[in-house]
């Protein structure tokens, strides 16, 4: 193999190992020339727009200059649009094809590459397996018969669990096949269902005064990745928008007194039709009108100042309201509402944030303790790979190194086994690091367990040290 091919074959091994595809990446490979014609036309406004391809991989628009190096930038400043998608937005004229269709040709390309290299890898199999499935996704797609599965579902294409560090690459390898989800799988619940769709080219309806008709399309700013720092807890994160649990406005108040009973809710939204909220009733709504007139209907008990919010909307903005109202109702992408998030939903998912940090807080301490009573700096400096001048300095990297050392573990004089609390250890240290990534999933129920039981152990012998 030739130095070229190698540096080639690597390139391109890169590309489809979770980085998005830029239009420089469709020069290199000489997928589109220096001063390629690139068009966009919006053919319901009768509106066309023109641009070229730099040297630079980058799109100039025709004819003021600008350049951009994100198609989708382009796109919006050349037609004045909040968000559009513009791998399908710009046409490559010559070649008669859509600037999308260049960049699945390379991605082909990527994956022909590594299939026939001699020696690839596991990790180059995986990555096969996962462009054949978008693939797949993306001819449903087209043929609007989106694939939908729930986001756990979605995540474990990629073999992980939750939405952790390689959120970025889900999102790059989606996006280099034109694809998004509906709703943002960013800002739902794990169990909730989301589909795998092409973004619309433009617009559908003309926009509202002061707003864009895209505000609610799931495209991103920035194709190129510009969006991927999304580290927001949103309505959405806590609400798996499944519906919600509805009276009508002529229904009784008896009906609407045993479904809160039979479901053990404080509250019932009341519609009229899937995006037509009258209100709500509540136990406090419902002993009002009772207590006004005995043979109210939910009519009389309609509370109508209740609050809609968008599942992506930031938690911490619905705060105050929560605080004021005890509940807010959701709206899924579609605007219908399909969710209701709580202060007793919102007190959950922050005690599932919280119990982890806790617990590795006491952990953390009570193990520096025990080293503290055991051990004096000195005696502890060789096994760390680093200067350490104080015991508040150990991490729980250092608390291994000390006590996976035969003479150090001895001075303990635990009547315990001493790889086993060092492969348990060694788990604890693959949690904390995980916990301190601020990943917006909870903690797994288990791994919380484990620090728990931990705990109980350390507190159980830390005064035979």
């Amino acid at each position: 193999m030739t130095e070229g091919t190698t540096e080639s074959s690597g390139r391109t091994m890169h590309l489809i190992r979770g980085r998005r595809v830029t239009v420089l990446d469709l020069l290199d490979a000489g997928l589109v020339g220096v001063g390629e014609k690139l068009r966009f036309t919006r053919s319901r406004i009768g509106a066309v727009y023109d641009a070229t391809v730099t040297e630079k991989g980058r799109i100039r628009l025709v004819p003021d200059g600008e350049e951009f190096r994100s198609p989708s930038r382009a796109a919006m400043v050349a037609a004045g649009m909040r968000a559009v998608d513009g791998w399908h937005a710009w046409h490559v004229v010559d070649q008669g094809r859509m600037l999308d269709a260049v960049r699945q040709e390379l991605l082909d390309r990527a994956i022909s590459t590594a299939a026939a290299a001699a020696n690839r890898q596991n990790e180059d199999v995986d990555r096969q397996r996962i462009h054949s499935r978008l693939r797949e996704a993306r001819g449903r797609a087209d043929e609007r018969n989106p694939e939908s599965f729930s986001v756990r579902d979605l995540l474990a294409l990629w073999g992980v669990k939750d939405r952790g560090d390689q959120v970025s690459q889900i999102e790059a390898d989606l996006a280099n096949h034109g694809l998004v989800t509906s709703p943002s799988f960013r800002a739902v619940t794990l169990d909730t269902t989301v589909s795998l769709i092409t973004p619309p080219d433009e617009e559908d309806e003309p926009p509202e005064a002061g707003r864009s008709g895209m505000d609610n399309l799931p495209v991103a700013e920035d194709d190129e990745g510009g969006d991927d720092l999304n580290v927001r807890l949103t309505v959405g994160n806590l609400s798996p928008l499944r519906g919600v649990e509805s009276v009508s406005p002529n229904s009784t108040l008896e009906e609407a007194i045993t479904k809160m009973l039979l479901n053990d809710y404080s509250q019932l939204a009341v519609l009229s039709g899937p995006r037509n909220l009258r209100g709500a009733v509540t136990w406090r709504s419902v002993a009002q009108a009772m207590h006004q007139r005995p043979e109210a209907s939910v009519a009389d008990a309609i509370d109508p100042l209740v609050e809609v919010v968008p599942y992506d909307r930031d938690l911490f903005e619905v705060l105050p309201t929560l605080q004021q109202r005890d509940f807010v109702f959701v709206l899924n992408e579609s605007k219908v509402i399909e969710g209701i998030v709580t202060t007793a939903d919102v007190a959950q998912r922050y005690g599932e944030l919280a119990t982890p940090f806790f617990q590795l807080g006491e952990l953390d301490q009570t193990l520096r303790w025990i080293l503290g009573r055991s051990f004096d700096v000195e005696s502890i400096r060789p096994y760390c790979n680093r200067k350490v001048e104080s015991f508040d300095q150990l991490t729980i990297g250092d608390y291994l190194r000390v006590l996976e050392n035969n003479e150090a573990w001895a001075k303990l004089g635990w009547p315990l086994d001493r790889s086993a609390f060092i492969e348990r250890l060694d788990a604890i240290r693959v949690i904390r690091n995980k916990v301190m990534h601020f990943h917006p999933d909870p903690v797994p129920e288990d791994a919380v367990e484990k620090l728990r039981r931990f705990n109980r152990l350390l507190h159980q012998y830390r005064d035979l040290a």
